[in-house]
């Protein structure tokens, strides 16, 4: 055979091999990008308005107004004073307020416990009552104690020596009177701090009645701030359901 001849097929044709198909039919096939997915439209911003929340005398609610603050940016929250003799009546006029139990209310307000306050008795820097760590009701036998017009314990004390004179209109007349060297007044711890005075000092009343601080709102007013409200005081995370 001659140098140079090629390989032949049958009926002397050439044979064909792969080394002669173009480059591009041997590469793989790719999928073609997908095209990004539609972003969702950022919800509109919330109307600015305001939440009002009613506080009996000596309620704390100073951690919850500053969740409160953090959460809901757009909604300002206003802290109103309640008089506890008005406090269901109160209602009417706030979204939500911290009571103090017991109160005459109806199925028609929504009430949710928060805590409890211990009992306790205050009187003169003078009096002998302060060499004492805590105290009983027994040890206030013979002491005169003295109930403001807005008690909110209404505790009776056996013994007792009755004031010679009117109810003071309010809890803070009713510490001045004290301070003068007076009587003693039996009152909620939180009262008895929010009307501190340097000559006067104060005794948790162990045997005393607790008074329970809660929170209420009419049901037919039942709206997503309040539900808001009420996941703060609660200790509800943003993420957490209701």
């Amino acid at each position: 055979m001659a140098k140079g001849s090629g390989s032949r097929g049958r009926g002397g044709a050439p044979r064909r091999t792969g080394q002669g198909k173009p480059a591009a039919a041997n590469r793989p096939r790719t999928a073609k990008p997908k095209p990004p997915a539609p972003r969702p439209a950022p919800a509109p911003p919330e109307e600015p308005r305001e939440f009002v929340l009613g506080a009996i005398p000596g309620a704390t609610p100073g951690k919850w107004i500053g969740l409160w603050r953090e959460r809901m940016p757009h909604v300002a929250l206003e802290l109103r004073e309640i008089a506890v003799a008005t406090q269901v009546a109160a209602l009417d006029e706030v979204d939500a307020a911290l009571i103090r139990l017991p109160a005459a209310t109806s199925d028609e307000v929504h009430v949710i416990p928060l805590y409890e306050e211990e009992p306790v008795v205050v009187m003169s820097t003078d009096s002998a009552l302060t060499a004492a760590d805590e105290l009983e009701i027994a040890d206030l036998r013979g002491e005169v104690v003295i109930a403001a017009a807005d008690d909110v314990l209404h505790l009776s004390i056996p013994d007792a020596v009755p004031p010679a004179f009117a109810p003071p209109a309010d809890t803070a007349e009713a510490i001045a009177t004290v301070a003068a060297g007076v009587g003693v007044v039996i009152v909620p711890m939180s009262l008895a701090r929010a009307h501190q005075r340097r000559d006067v000092e104060y005794r948790v009343l162990r045997d005393g009645p607790r008074s329970t601080v809660a929170l209420a709102w009419l049901r037919d007013r039942t709206t997503p701030d309040v539900e808001a409200f009420v996941g703060v005081v609660r200790g509800r995370t943003l993420r957490s359901s209701r």
